[in-house]
């Protein structure tokens, strides 16, 4: 039986990988569920699942949360750093990080600390503080096991082989809503225009993310971390089908690819259960009819130049990620906001790249000041519109 503390519970990932729970309960269990606001959804996942602990991040919500669990053999916990001292409990085998943005990163680093198994959904972790990560996994003995499917499907590529033998990671995306969208008609998107993802369910900010292809790029940045290769030997390349979630290239000319159905379970299902495959609620096999059709073309880098920039960030090293990514989450705010445009995000993101000093990457409290350096610079030039 693996116990497992979900931070971010209520979110799209988290809410996922309780039905993976509750699919293999014979196997996983709940030790606690940890949410930021939603009340109402982390009272409803605690009466269903019965963990040792639940925690609110808002501690606004604190009586609310522990008069609607009264009598349950529950501890409430509340507070920032009431959930980052229960991310780094030894109470549970692993840590499901799946909180959204900077706000993620230090529940990680405690979960690493106290060694526990990473199933990690929270690619800002590796963005912002990569090399902080890899150091303190190493210094510690945690493993990290990728939740986005492109991650886990390079993961499961890599199974048996060598990566002295690997020439390039394939990132596949899906181009998001506005693949085809002329670049003059980008500046009249709006928010709910971006939010209606083709392909995948995902939480507001990682679908917007997904439309201005910073998602790709954020991503880029994680496999960069998590796979030792240079950014120079990862390609994303759109595939709008959403069947092929990435590929691995070999110096003997093979490439491996993995494919499923767009359900986030699967991945979900293969980190929390690994080394196991097992059913995780995810669709059935693929057809020979649903692979006939698949599709691979480059990205339109000069339409989307959130890509670029996240290459430029991980060429510039330091503190460039941390400020490109708290820049990103200012701007993708006010756009769903409705207080800038479309192709404001990508003009936020360089400009703060430009004015914000660079430093050396080195610690939590590094990382914090040019995050929150980061977002008031990105904030500045959106009162300055």
């Amino acid at each position: 039986m693996r116990s497992v503390t979900i931070l971010g519970s209520t979110g799209s990932i988290g809410t996922q990988a309780l039905e993976v729970v509750e699919q293999h309960s014979d196997q996983l269990r709940v030790h606690a569920l940890v949410a930021n606001n939603s009340v109402e959804s982390l009272v409803e996942q605690a009466k269903k699942f019965n963990p040792a602990v639940v925690a609110i991040g808002n501690k606004a919500h604190e009586k609310e949360l522990k008069k609607a669990l009264k009598g349950l053999d529950i501890e409430v916990l509340a507070g920032r750093g009431a959930i980052v001292e229960l991310a780094g409990s030894i109470d549970a085998d692993m840590v499901l990080t799946a909180m959204v943005g900077f706000a993620g990163l230090e529940p990680t680093i405690s979960a690493i600390e106290s060694g526990r198994t990473i199933a990690l959904a929270n690619k800002e972790t590796l963005v912002v503080a990569g090399e902080l990560i890899k150091q303190l996994c190493r210094q510690h003995g945690s493993l990290i096991l990728p939740v986005d499917s492109e991650h886990s499907a390079i993961y499961q590529c890599l199974q048996g082989e060598q990566m002295s033998a690997v020439e390039k990671i394939y990132l596949t995306a899906s181009g998001g809503p506005f693949v085809d969208l002329p670049k003059e008609a980008l500046r009249e998107v709006t928010p709910e225009m971006a939010l209606k993802h083709p392909n995948w369910n995902m939480g507001p900010k990682v679908t917007i993310d997904s439309a201005t292809m910073m998602n790709k790029g954020l991503e880029m940045i994680e496999a960069h971390h998590l796979f030792n290769v240079p950014a120079s030997a990862i390609e994303v390349v759109v595939h709008r089908q959403s069947i092929i979630h990435s590929m691995v290239g070999y110096r003997d000319g093979s490439i491996k690819a993995q494919l499923s159905y767009p359900d986030m379970r699967h991945p979900i299902a293969y980190a929390l259960l690994y080394p196991q495959r097992l059913e995780g609620g995810a669709r059935p096999l693929l057809t020979v009819e649903q692979m006939s059709h698949l599709t691979l073309e480059a990205p339109r880098r000069d339409d989307f130049p959130c890509l670029s920039l996240a290459y430029e960030a991980i060429e510039r090293g330091g503190t460039s990620p941390c400020t490109m990514n708290a820049a990103n989450e200012v701007a993708v705010e006010r756009f769903l906001q409705g207080k800038i445009r479309f192709t404001d995000i990508p003009r936020i993101i360089k400009h703060t790249m430009e004015v914000a000093p660079e430093r050396n990457a080195s610690s939590l409290a590094i990382l914090a000041e040019a995050d929150g350096q980061a977002r008031a610079i990105a904030q500045a030039w959106y009162e300055g519109i």
